[in-house]
């Protein structure tokens, strides 16, 4: 996988940020690209905004990860296309922001849908193809999903739960070439926060921090094409990110209170 050139990719919720990210730097490899998304309009708009960066091969797939037989069409019509899948990743997520105790549970039960069953059926039906080319499947995760973040416990949940099926997947295939690969990448700049839903399942149209001051959504890509060519195990991005997780193992209980001092600063923060 070191060479990249004429790999089939998939590339879930790349209608924008890393997602969208992820689909140029491949494409950039010289990687045939298949993206998907909910909103027709916006990733026919990113599919052209890829091929005039890069001029690769793109297909579109409308579809919603949530929905299983929406997730077998992406790789039927990948495999219909260009005959065969050599990387998946499952980029697609949704975030929120809510306290437990006022939340409604049709928020979690709408991001494990999407983060987690989505990660688990487009696996489902892309791990055959992927196994004959000995490629490559990728979760875009989260340091939620080494930490039980407060205000995020639907998404620290789906979180912990992807990484769970990946790092099973992983010991189950050990012997047959598969790569699986995790990546967090921490804060990073894109809609998530402002799509992020709130106690009710609703969108919270605006974002707490600064999003010129985190890490882009193209260095966040360019690691996660690294990544897939150099197979690695997990990928941890931002100084805070890699902090927060080697402190968690050693002192999980100050990390708990540096994430509740840090989360109740936020803009319109659930504790206040």
């Amino acid at each position: 996988m070191n060479d990249l050139k004429n790999k089939v990719v998939i590339i879930t919720g790349a209608s924008s940020g890393i997602g969208k990210a992820c689909a140029i730097e491949f494409a950039r490899a010289e990687c045939k690209v298949v993206i998907t998304g909910r909103n027709a309009k916006t990733l026919a708009e990113s599919a052209l905004e890829i091929k005039a960066i890069t001029n690769a091969e793109v297909l579109e797939v409308v579809s919603d990860v949530s929905i299983e037989d929406d997730c077998r069409k992406i790789i039927n019509e990948t495999i219909l296309r260009f005959g065969k899948i050599d990387v998946l990743i499952n980029n697609a997520g949704v975030s929120m922001r809510a306290l437990f105790n006022n939340l409604d549970l049709k928020v979690i039960k709408q991001l494990m849908d999407i983060n987690f069953w989505g990660t688990v059926y487009c696996t489902k039906y892309a791990l055959p193809e992927i196994l004959k080319n000995k490629g490559s499947v990728v979760g875009i995760s989260s340091i939620a999903g080494y930490l039980g973040l407060p205000g995020r416990t639907g998404y620290s949940a789906s979180k912990f739960a992807m990484h769970g099926f990946l790092g099973s997947l992983r010991s189950e295939n050990l012997k047959t070439g598969l790569h699986v690969m995790i990546c967090c990448p921490g804060y990073t700049e894109s809609n998530i926060r402002k799509t992020a839903l709130n106690h009710n399942a609703q969108a919270q149209g605006d974002t707490p921090l600064d999003e010129k001051k985190l890490m882009s959504s193209a260095e966040v890509a360019q690691n996660i094409v690294n990544g897939v060519r150099k197979r690695k195990r997990t990928i941890i991005l931002t100084t805070q990110g890699k902090i927060s997780v080697l402190l968690g193992k050693f002192f999980p209980a100050w990390v708990d209170r540096m994430a509740y001092n840090t989360i109740s600063k936020e803009a319109d923060s659930p504790f206040k």
